[in-house]
């Protein structure tokens, strides 16, 4: 994290739960007005922002900010966290507005994490901002779909380029899952899948670089 500084900030959803949240900033010159708003994994399964730490850090280091946050309930934030992750919904705009209001910027990338990804999906379409949405590992499956599966809709019509990255080897969802959803999905869809890579293990360190790289790549095809 050496090329990159980092600012801690309280920001305040619209039913009044602070959010811890983190600016990863570039020391060098910012090459995009482009801000990357990243959604961690389900926050009653632990997930928090220092699980995106990584990829935040990577971002900035190539020159774009990045920022992650504790949704409620989650790490330093206040309030409870929800099973299904509808409440969470406000929480992903109220961190979009204050980076217009706060970064100057008028274009946003969502990155949503594993069960950030539905989260993430479903506040696309009430922020106008957004130019973008990357899912790393959503989970589509049966099962996951219990919880989330109210959610596939908003980001299966979002008109917006959409980038769905997943292991081959994700317990939650079969690549053949994966492409049965995303076939009813409304604009450009790109997909990107990594031999062998199991759900939480994609989650993990290893992978930050890819991820990376991967939104990178993205943010590129969007100019």
């Amino acid at each position: 994290m050496s090329n990159c500084t980092v600012e801690s900030s309280k920001v305040e959803t619209s039913d009044g739960v602070k959010l811890h949240t983190r600016l990863f900033k570039p020391k060098e010159e910012i090459k995009d007005s482009l801000v990357v708003v990243l959604v961690h994994p389900y926050s009653i399964l632990g997930g928090c922002q220092g699980l995106l730490k990584g990829i935040a850090a990577g971002l900035a280091d190539k020159g774009y900010r990045a920022i992650t946050f504790d949704m409620r309930g989650a790490g330093k934030s206040s309030g409870r966290a929800s099973l299904t992750g509808f409440a969470e919904i406000k929480d992903v705009i109220a961190i979009c507005n204050w980076v217009c209001q706060n970064l100057s910027s008028d274009r946003i990338l969502l990155v949503g994490s594993s069960a950030g990804a539905p989260i993430a999906g479903s506040a696309v379409d009430q922020i106008e901002q957004v130019v973008g949405y990357v899912s790393l590992g959503y989970p589509f499956g049966m099962i996951a779909s219990i919880l989330f599966g109210r959610h596939h809709k908003s980001i299966l019509q979002f008109p917006k380029p959409k980038l769905f990255v997943m292991g081959t080897r994700d317990g939650f969802t079969s690549v053949k899952q994966l492409n049965n959803k995303l076939s009813s999905a409304t604009g450009r869809v790109d997909t990107h899948l990594i031999e062998g890579a199991g759900h939480f293990q994609m989650e993990g360190p290893d992978y930050d670089a890819q991820m990376v790289n991967l939104i990178i790549e993205f943010i590129a095809s969007l100019q």
